[in-house]
């Protein structure tokens, strides 16, 4: 599971660097943040249940 979370956060932070990059693409950019800081987010909060539950 933390191979895909690291691999969707690797591509989230290009999308927003290329989104910040060109002046048309900022809704990139936008989005990318947002993608960025919910798959951390969801990383986060899966770690700790797992923990719990063991």
């Amino acid at each position: 599971m933390w191979l895909t979370l690291i691999i969707l956060l690797v591509v989230w932070a290009i999308l927003t660097i290329v989104g910040f990059t060109f002046e048309g693409l900022l809704w990139l950019g936008i989005v990318g943040i947002v993608l960025l800081v919910g798959t951390f987010v969801f990383g986060v909060v899966r770690s700790r249940n797992k923990r719990r539950s063991l």
